[in-house]
């Protein structure tokens, strides 16, 4: 069957404006059941103050120029606490490192993110990071020392969308980036095919932007955990949906195309894992910087509850802070801070693990099925094929 590329793109328009909006058919609305409690918006904004925004490319059609397209790319982006300077405590993981998250050195060193964070493609790392320098430096985002001295590591992450993407064409610019930034906000969270999602795939299938949160029981605080998540990483055999193997049983399904060849999933499989998954981290729980990387270490259960192994060719990097403790960031003075106790932490972890499955299924059904450099074509998960296997395995009534 032939696909009018134009109806397509039309069509794909659409669907984003929908999810900006608010989608009205995520993951839960299909009846995919999840353990925990999400927040108002079920995103990572659901935790005060938290915003995000995104700019996504979609251009172009047809055999690949370099240079010209065809164009799946974009800017995804999020403040900690909006577009004033907010530094937040901080610490980030690593499950396996064929990926690139800069700025780790000095939230290691600190203890603090300074900083907006950005995910983009992993050619787009360098044009993206000094535009989140120069957008600081024009809205005065930043704590000077004296009157005028400043630095800054900004945090930005990458994964590669080559397979659907002119990656090496560089359509990524300092604009895009500003433009990201500039449209931050809290409310609901676009997903899918949109920002630094834009051109992803997620175990076989068109894959992307999610996001989830989780609310703990009042007894614990009622605290909120938030997670973002850009996947791009597993095989389809190894696809876990509510804890039943769904790849396997859609091994055969929607073949996705690869320079002409027909291919479930673009040569990759478990014993080659390829691709990558970021995934930010936001809670309002007072964390300090030993307990976000305890948070952070978390979000790799949520991946494996998927079936994802991060594979030696996966970029499997994640990032957890915490808005509270907000005067904890002085130049000259002791401060004092909260600290959330260890021994009952565990109702975090959950949370972290919860939201972050989710996000992943989230971002897996809101991908639509995209065409890209060559004609190289990645299907859409099958929703309703899914909700058909759950209903066997007796996880939907």
């Amino acid at each position: 069957m032939k696909i009018n590329l134009a109806a397509w793109l039309l069509l794909s328009g659409l669907s984003l404006c929908l999810t900006v909006s608010g989608q009205t058919k995520r993951a839960r609305d299909w009846g995919i059941p999840f353990d925990g409690s999400p927040g108002r918006w079920n995103a990572i904004t659901d935790v005060a103050g938290v915003e995000v925004g995104s700019r996504t490319l979609i251009e172009g059609s047809g055999k690949l120029h370099k240079g010209l397209g065809p164009v799946r790319t974009g800017v995804t982006v999020i403040l900690p606490g909006g577009k004033n300077f907010t530094p937040v405590f901080a610490s980030w993981h690593m499950l396996n490192g064929n990926g690139d998250m800069t700025g780790t050195h000095w939230i290691t060193e600190s203890g603090f993110l300074e900083t907006p964070v950005l995910i983009t493609n992993t050619g787009s790392v360098g044009v993206v990071r000094d535009a989140a320098l120069g957008w600081m430096d024009k809205n005065h985002y930043y704590n000077a020392e004296g009157d005028s001295v400043w630095y800054a590591y900004p945090l930005t992450a990458e994964t590669y969308d080559g397979i659907l993407n002119d990656i090496n064409g560089f359509h990524v610019k300092k604009e895009d980036a500003w433009m990201a930034l500039d449209s931050a906000r809290g409310g609901p969270v676009a997903e899918g095919d949109v920002g630094g999602g834009t051109g992803m795939i997620c175990h076989g299938f068109k894959g992307g932007t999610g996001t989830s949160s989780r609310v703990i029981d009042k007894k614990f605080g009622g605290y909120t955990v938030g997670v973002l998540v850009q996947a791009n990483y597993g095989s389809r055999s190894q696809l876990i949906i509510a804890g039943v193997p769904v790849g396997k049983m859609l091994q055969d399904t929607l073949s996705n195309i690869f320079n002409g060849i027909t291919a479930v999933d673009l040569g990759a499989d478990v014993n080659r894992e390829t691709g990558s998954i970021i995934v930010i981290v936001a809670t309002d729980a007072p964390l300090l910087p030993h307990q976000l990387k305890r948070i952070a270490q978390r979000v790799q259960l949520g991946i494996a509850k998927m079936g994802g192994l991060g594979g030696n060719g996966s970029g499997d990097i994640f990032l957890a802070f915490s808005t509270a403790n907000k005067n904890a960031f002085n130049r000259n003075k002791t401060t004092t801070v909260q600290l959330y106790p260890n021994d009952q932490i565990g109702v975090l972890f959950a949370a972290t693990v919860q939201a972050t499955e989710e996000a992943i299924v989230n971002a897996l059904f809101a991908a639509k099925t995209m065409v890209g450099i060559n004609g190289n074509t990645i299907y859409e998960l099958p929703k309703e094929a899914v909700v058909r296997l759950l209903k066997k395995f007796n996880r939907i009534p």
